[in-house]
């Protein structure tokens, strides 16, 4: 099997994956996943779709990741480690779908405004 790349975007996050047949090590910026991401809750979201279909231990998954919180790079890398899925194995795309791991989130920080502290937050208005 060739080398299957996929990228996923959440927030500011960026994950481009390339996931090759191996036997489970994840890579992250030259890091064991499991060093990059010392939470066990991102941990988890991290390997959501490979524990899905049942493939924890088939392939090789190196990861640039860039931008963005802890948070938001975790769910960037399970919506890249969810397409790749698909790319590989079409068959698994409906699973994949129901559980939400193929819907890219829209949700971005709403940018700040002039006149105002922050992006809806007023200055505080008085009347005298």
């Amino acid at each position: 099997m060739e080398v299957i790349n996929a990228i996923g975007r959440r927030k500011a996050a960026i994950a481009r994956v390339y996931m090759k047949d191996g036997k489970g090590s994840i890579t992250i910026n030259d890091r064991d996943y499991k060093d990059y991401f010392p939470q066990e809750t991102l941990q988890y979201v991290v390997m959501q779709p490979l524990s899905l279909l049942k493939v924890t231990e088939k392939y090789d998954i190196i990861v640039n990741l860039d931008g963005g919180g802890f948070n938001g790079q975790a769910e960037a890398l399970r919506l890249a480690i969810s397409r790749a899925l698909v790319k590989i194995d079409a068959e698994s795309k409906p699973e994949l779908r129901k559980a939400g791991f193929l819907t890219r989130d829209p949700r971005e920080v709403e940018r700040k405004k002039p006149g105002q502290p922050k992006a809806r937050k007023r200055f505080q208005f008085s009347k005298r």
